[in-house]
């Protein structure tokens, strides 16, 4: 019996593009992550292993896609081969079945750490021009949430007796940011 083409696709915030992942790769099924990849807590990912079985193929565009360090992809190639599921790459052209020459997985932890490698080089990029900007007086951070006149009128239905779940969703937040402003 010739199992199922699975394709994982996973971008890192919802305004990102995913058209050219797997794009004219024949699959049966899509499972599609619009998360960070910093680890494997992905519900389309844990949806995705728990639906694959044994003689399936999960196709992911490349292995950055899959995972953000070398530890994570090892660990969910595992995870796949040893339920006998295949794992193809197609950036990298490379197909991992649980029955690889130590020459495959060599070349996974190589091709994993240099993701992983490329990964901290964006991070280390990205932290140094906030910092410049910080120092020039142009990254200002993130828009508050509520304004002071927003926090005084939170504060007034409190003391009215008004719920404060409810406050929150008046006002647009979430209870998270409404306890940051008007602790409990």
């Amino acid at each position: 019996m010739k199992g199922q083409r699975v394709g994982y696709i996973r971008v890192s915030s919802l305004g990102q593009n995913t058209e050219r992942q797997l794009e004219g790769v024949q699959v049966d099924r899509t499972f599609e992550d619009k998360v960070t990849g910093k680890d494997t807590n992905r519900p389309q990912l844990q949806e995705m292993i728990g639906f694959v079985r044994e003689g399936d193929t999960v196709v992911v565009h490349s292995m950055d896609r899959l995972a953000r360090n070398l530890d994570d992809l090892r660990r969910l190639v595992q995870t796949l081969t040893s339920k006998k599921v295949a794992v193809e790459f197609e950036h990298e052209h490379l197909k991992f079945t649980g029955e690889d020459s130590p020459m495959a997985n060599l070349m996974l932890s190589v091709m994993g750490a240099v993701a992983e490698f490329e990964r901290a080089l964006i991070r280390e990029r990205q932290l140094e021009g906030i910092a410049l900007a910080k120092q020039k007086g142009v990254y200002k951070g993130r828009k508050k949430a509520l304004t002071n006149d927003d926090v005084a009128a939170m504060q007034q239905r409190i003391n009215d007796g008004d719920k404060k779940a409810q406050i929150a969703r008046d006002f647009g937040v979430s209870r998270k940011t409404f306890y940051k402003y008007v602790p409990a």
